[in-house]
């Protein structure tokens, strides 16, 4: 092996290692989320943590067979954190009230006191 592959070894692992790393404290942070949207993002950031592993992977083996695999779990995530945003936004939107009710305007000509 020569000292460029070596290195290119090197931050591959080291890459793969944080990403682990990554992975269990997002899985921490979804187990835990105080609410539904810490969830709903840990999930969306693990679907991008899963594509930059299947890039790692796809960089070690120097193959590209993971390209169009990586490509549609991006669109699912995509699509899975619009729906997920459309969701709470319909379900966290607050109750609608009427608007204040306030006198009429004086008009001229309009007489004051009692009649």
């Amino acid at each position: 092996m020569s000292a460029p592959e070596t290195v290119d070894r090197v931050l591959l692992v080291a890459a793969v290692v944080i990403l682990v790393v990554a992975g269990a404290l997002l899985l921490y942070r979804i187990w835990r989320g105080p609410s539904m949207l810490d969830r709903a993002i840990s999930l969306d950031v693990l679907a991008a943590l899963i594509i930059a592993g299947l890039g790692a992977k796809s960089a070690m083996a120097r193959d590209p067979f993971y390209f169009p695999i990586m490509l549609v779990l991006a669109f699912l995530g995509f699509t899975g954190s619009v729906g997920i945003a459309r969701f709470i936004a319909v379900r966290d939107r607050p109750p609608s009230r009427p608007a204040p009710s306030r006198p009429a305007p004086a008009r001229p000509g309009d007489k004051e006191g009692p009649r």
